[in-house]
């Protein structure tokens, strides 16, 4: 299976703690946490994704407002630099070990940050990552099979 994100929700698995909307949304972005964790391949999609699915059915479900697509856009953009490669609509990524760190570093300095400027969780985040990440789901990812 392939795991569906939307761009920013990159950014928001590295501090992911097990805290959310309710009960049944946390358990599903456990789940996708963990998935790709395990080396899991991930598909960037544009608009919502595996995580904001269970939001759907509110009456303003924040993944559907102008500020989402544009964090998308911001976090692409972001990712892409630092990474090296074209990260779009439709690209197929897995997380390695080196990856997640490279990520975290790019984060923890603000490297990758403008897509969290307005974010209701960005002190949440802030806090998480000069803990050194401890302790989020995604603690760790598993690295490729040759």
């Amino acid at each position: 299976m392939t795991v569906r994100l939307r761009a920013h929700h990159l950014l928001c698995m590295l501090t992911y703690q097990g805290k959310g909307y309710s009960p049944a949304f946390i358990a599903g972005v456990d789940a996708i946490a963990t998935r790709i964790g395990e080396g899991e391949e991930i598909s960037l999609v544009q608009g919502p994704d595996d995580i904001c699915s269970p939001l759907l059915p509110d009456s303003d479900p924040h993944c559907l407002r102008e500020s989402a697509q544009s964090r998308d856009e911001l976090s692409r953009s972001d990712l892409s630099a630092l990474l090296g490669v074209c990260l779009e609509t439709g690209s197929s990524i897995r997380i390695d070990p080196a990856m997640l760190e490279t990520m975290r570093a790019a984060f923890s300095s603000g490297l990758t940050r403008r897509a969290c400027q307005g974010c209701e969780w960005r002190e949440l985040c802030d806090s998480i990552a000069q803990d050194d990440f401890r302790p989020v789901v995604l603690a760790t990812v598993k690295a490729a099979q040759t």
